[in-house]
């Protein structure tokens, strides 16, 4: 291994990729009965917890790109987990709810998503778990504005009551903002 293998390898952005691919395997093999990604479980329960939510809304609760979340959306429809109609306002717009199904299927998959969750922190101590849990969330929270999908969860917590377009005005000065502090 050449030094500058080694120094790639004690990279907090190399590793952190690392143990998202981890991760990613570990919910695959463990849900691997559902035919359900990690991402499109996160958009189910989301969906859930939010009925009628837009999806403009729903990639600023879980944090999720408007192209990512397009795929995702159409896939649990035609899996029947997700239903979307029109929006009650603007008919531009789609109202997102979940199914039976889409219940059912959150119910029958938990097992394996805490099993995940566990095996993803099984190799730490006890007390290792909760630190790195702790500087993990601290890390997240304090870096979210340099994410190409922020996680905007209060911006969100009222969707049903708010101006799309004021969502989207919002969302396109927040990006002319990042485009005009990136070098050239």
């Amino acid at each position: 291994m050449t030094t500058d293998d080694k120094r790639l390898l004690e990279m907090p952005g190399h590793l952190i990729r690392r143990l998202h691919q981890i991760s990613f395997a570990l919910f695959l093999d463990q849900a691997k009965a559902f035919d359900m990604t990690p991402v499109q479980y996160a958009a189910l329960v989301a969906i859930g917890s939010h009925p009628g939510i837009d999806q403009t809304a729903l990639c600023n609760v879980v944090a999720l790109d408007r192209t990512t979340i397009g795929g995702v959306v159409a896939r649990l429809e035609k899996k029947r987990l997700i239903q979307r109609v029109n929006g009650l306002h603007d008919r531009r717009t789609k109202s997102l709810s979940i199914t039976p199904e889409g219940r059912r299927l959150i119910r029958q998959i938990e097992p394996a998503v805490l099993a995940t969750q566990r095996l993803i922190l099984a190799p730490l101590k006890a007390s290792e778990r909760s630190a790195f849990m702790g500087m993990l969330k601290h890390l997240v929270h304090l870096n979210n504005e340099h994410s190409r999908a922020p996680l905007r969860a209060k911006e969100t917590a009222g969707h049903r009551f708010r101006n799309v377009g004021q969502v989207k005005a919002r969302g396109a000065v927040r990006a002319a903002t990042r485009a005009r502090a990136r070098p050239d």
